[in-house]
């Protein structure tokens, strides 16, 4: 099965060791994550760096060892998606339009913790809480 994971989860992952991580770590989904989103990782450095206590090292660090266990999907395999995925879920989070055409791409499902993405149909979308029991 392969999973999509949000932002986010992502994001609380590399906050702080917990449960979110863990999953990540020592799951063996073939979890996948849209290569454009390293870009919004960066842009909210400061704000990830503040809420970790990590220094900018230990920061890089964590992230690369998640990055070993999630697939990074180039923005050429997305981008084909990109028009449909914005007609799926423009109206509820346009930002989160990487993520459908990600899904749509891979035939994956996506794990995220926004009740909003599940306002539309296209898209699987499971919380932490269904992952861990898929997982």
């Amino acid at each position: 099965m392969k999973i999509v994971i949000d932002t986010n989860i992502f994001i609380a992952a590399i906050i702080k060791p917990s449960f979110v991580r863990r999953l990540i770590v020592e799951s063996n989904a073939d979890l996948l994550f849209p290569e454009t989103i390293i870009e919004e990782i960066e842009k909210n450095k400061d704000e990830i760096l503040r809420k970790s206590g990590l220094s900018d090292e230990d920061l890089q660090t964590v992230i690369n060892i998640l990055l070993d266990y999630v697939e990074l999907i180039p923005k050429s395999e997305i981008r084909p998606y990109m028009k449909e995925a914005s007609g799926i879920i423009n109206r509820i989070d346009p930002e989160d339009t990487p993520f459908i055409a990600a899904c749509l791409a891979q035939n994956a499902i996506l794990w995220s913790d926004d009740k909003d993405l599940k306002k539309q149909i296209k898209i699987k979308v499971l919380n932490t809480k269904e992952i861990m029991r898929i997982l």
